[in-house]
């Protein structure tokens, strides 16, 4: 086990062990502007920077969603089907990181191994990974592996191509966006201390002050560490957060500053499998505690990040407002990739060095203004973005390092009896360029309000440019010497974006949009023959039509919405990835969220999709099923105050995956699977203090299964696992 490196570990331990402890549980408007024929109203959401929205009915989601350049809306009046989770949800679910909380979504699936060094997703049947989740707003400066929750108050999620609302950055199945905490007017302390399996502790302390005559000035602070064994056979894994949350909310002026540090450390960490030929039967899933990782097998990382916004007022109803960010990620690793070579479980270990570093920088300007002309209430945005992802690797040709090649088995791991010697081999903080991306943008867009707002109708586009450039960092490669670059498509386009909603009644709302997104270009992956091929970038379309029926207590939804995109698939028999044909999901999704009843609060919902490959090459595989996207998925949460015992709440939740085809030809499939999860919580006020005990079991039928099938990978999932904690509140 690695001794954590942070001199805050033996605080923060002394903290949680008396935090923990019996003894200390129990101790303690104004009037129109007429221009003409204009009219200039006051706004009431032009800026983004305000106090926290209301939760809705339960807590468990927010009534308001951020929509980037568009503002903070409502979300049951939003054209697009959107969520945004509660920083109460994700302290009740003990969630750490983005997975965590977007499992409450069957429309996102994790589709990396819960014991790897990375956070990955798969929203509506479309690759999303962590690189291109969004930190308030901006991208590519969130870590790009896995986001720690400690210092984040809210995650929203937007359905589809959001090219319109963020800065022309993301990717087409949806958005994930981290909204920061931000102190409230009331002082918090609030001091967390837990255990999971099979001995990881973890202690993460909260604290809130406003200060000034009218509570102008805000400071949130977060340090969380943890650190142990993990349910994995072998794996230890160490997570050190800091985040600091700075913010002033003048008359006219309002403005944030976000600091974060995070460091990661893994013994042994899981990996993805791959499959060797077309026509192999895919085994059953291994038990989730096996790990075929060898025990010298480690991936250590760092991550620093710095983020501001500020918004002024230059009248009532106009708001001018700028956001930057910049980040640096390093990590060091050997680790193992599988390849599956027979339907018993035999595989073949081939160790994977390649240190990298991947820096981000993000910058948009923009303005939001209100007016209206005759009956019609005009929501007028303007916006410039800049975003620059930059990627540096070591210099020197990992194919040539002469790593061991060894057999092993799924079920019955097979260990290397020694590490490779790594000395003389790069390491992170001494990298060249390998690969990088820019994406420059403006956008423009009117929601037209009818009808005392019963009707809103959105018309914008974006312009944007993307260039990504890719260099050679392996010797040896004829007619591309060490550093030159290799790869530069440069592309550019219009992407418009329609959406409309009209609220039949009170608490009714049907909305439809239509909305295309220019996104950069696939890299192939590092199995891949061709790996870190770049490829150019690509237009996808969405159709999305739904209704919204708000009960006043539940508030439910439905969505029918048809995505096409250019497909992008590693070939199982020649191991090159490529883009061939056009991958079209066609998918309905019902959800619900609120409390139907006192003491019962749900959340959930299922999605069935029909993903279809077309235009491949010759034909081939016209009308097959998309490999990794299953037919159908749900996820159903419940929680329930127990009427007999004052404080104490049950939950529950039910997850399901169907099953799906690994290949494009449909002829390797990949069994579904049902998890169960339960939990409790007991909240209790001693001596003036609010003190919570949070215990979850996840999978408690210890199922074995294969989480996600997708980009041609087999994941794992976890095996059963709990996670035991208190919490207090002075």
């Amino acid at each position: 086990m690695r001794p954590c490196p942070s001199p805050l570990r033996p605080l923060l331990l002394g903290v949680a062990f008396a935090a923990i402890s019996p003894t200390a549980l129990l101790a303690q408007q104004t009037a129109p502007i007429v221009l003409d024929e204009i009219t200039l109203q006051a706004a009431t959401a032009t800026g983004t920077i305000a106090a926290p929205a209301q939760p809705y009915a339960g807590g468990q989601v927010s009534t308001r969603t951020r929509l980037g350049a568009l503002g903070d809306v409502d979300v049951q009046s939003a054209p697009f089907r959107a969520a945004a989770y509660t920083e109460e949800l994700i302290r009740n679910q003990q969630a750490r990181t983005l997975a965590d909380v977007t499992r409450n979504d069957p429309s996102v699936r994790q589709d990396a191994p819960a014991f790897s060094e990375r956070d990955s997703f798969f929203i509506r049947g479309f690759s999303v990974p962590n690189l291109d989740t969004l930190y308030d707003g901006l991208p590519y400066i969130a870590n790009p592996r896995r986001s720690a929750l400690e210092g984040i108050g809210r995650v929203d999620l937007l359905m589809g191509p959001t090219a319109l609302a963020n800065g022309g950055v993301g990717r087409v199945g949806g958005t994930i966006n981290m909204i920061p905490k931000r102190a409230e007017d009331q002082d918090l302390t609030r001091v967390t201390t837990g255990i999971a399996s099979d001995s990881q502790l973890w202690t993460h302390v909260d604290l809130g002050r406003r200060f000034g005559p009218r509570k102008e000035w805000g400071v949130r602070g977060n340090l969380s560490w943890r650190g142990g064994d993990t349910a994995l056979d072998n794996n230890n894994a160490e997570v050190g957060v800091a985040a600091l949350g700075l913010d002033y909310r003048g008359d006219a002026l309002r403005a944030t500053l976000d600091l974060n540090a995070s460091k990661q450390d893994l013994d042994a960490p899981t990996s993805l499998f791959n499959a060797a030929a077309p026509g192999v039967p895919i085994p059953d899933a291994p038990d989730g505690d096996i790990n075929t990782a060898n025990p010298f097998e480690f991936h250590d990382s760092t991550h620093r990040m710095i983020a501001g916004r500020v918004e002024y007022d230059l009248a009532p109803a106009t708001t001018v407002y700028g956001a930057f960010g910049a980040s640096r990620y390093r990590e060091d690793f050997l680790t193992s990739n599988y390849t599956i070579t027979a339907p018993n479980g035999d595989a073949i270990n081939e160790l994977g060095f390649n240190p990298q570093e991947i820096e981000g920088r993000t910058a948009e300007i923009g303005l939001r203004t209100e007016a209206t002309t005759g009956p019609v209430r005009h929501r007028i945005t303007l916006s410039a973005a800049y975003a620059l992802n930059r990627n540096n690797r070591g210099e020197f040709n990992p194919r040539l390092l002469g790593f061991p090649v060894a057999g092993t088995n799924i079920y019955d791991p097979v260990y290397l009896p020694a590490a490779p010697d790594l000395s003389g081999l790069p390491r992170a903080d001494g990298l060249i360029p390998f690969a990088d991306l820019r994406s420059r943008s403006v956008a423009l867009s009117d929601t037209m309000s009818l009808d005392d707002d019963r009707v809103q109708l959105t018309f914008g586009g974006r312009w944007q440019e993307i260039r990504t450039r890719g260099f050679n960092t392996r010797p040896g490669i004829p007619d591309f010497p060490v550093g030159e670059q290799n790869y530069l498509y440069e592309d550019s386009a219009f992407t418009p974006a329609i959406a409309a909603s009209w609220r039949i009644r009170d608490g009714l709302t049907v909305y439809g949009n239509y909305v295309e997104a220019l996104t950069e270009g696939p890299m192939a992956p590092s199995v891949a023959e061709n790996a870190g091929e770049l490829f150019p970038a690509v237009v996808n379309r969405q159709r999305e039509v739904g209704l919204k029926y708000d009960l006043g207590t539940v508030t439910l939804g439905a969505s029918l919405f048809e995505i096409r995109q250019p497909n992008g698939i590693t070939d199982p028999a020649s191991n090159v990835f490529s883009l061939s044909g056009q991958q079209r999901n066609r998918g309905l999704e019902l959800s619900a969220a609120g409390a139907p009843m006192e003491g019962l609060r749900i959340l959930g919902g299922v999605t069935l999709m029909d993903a279809e490959l077309r235009r491949t090459q010759d034909g081939a595989f016209d009308g097959n099923d998309v490999p990794g996207v299953p037919r159908t998925a749900a996820s159903l949460y419940a929680e329930y105050d127990l009427p007999s015992v004052q404080g104490l709440t049950l939950n529950g939740r039910v997850m399901h995956g169907g099953s799906t085809w690994y290949d494009q030809a449909n002829t390797q499939k990949v069994s579904g699977w049902t998890r169960l999860d339960l939990g409790a919580r007991y909240a209790v006020e001693a001596q003036g203090r609010e003190i919570e005990l949070r215990a979850n079991v996840e999978n408690v039928l210890d199922e074995s299964y294969w989480a996600s099938s997708a980009r041609g990978f087999l994941a794992a999932g976890a095996p059963r696992t709990y996670a035991v904690s208190a919490s207090m509140k002075f």
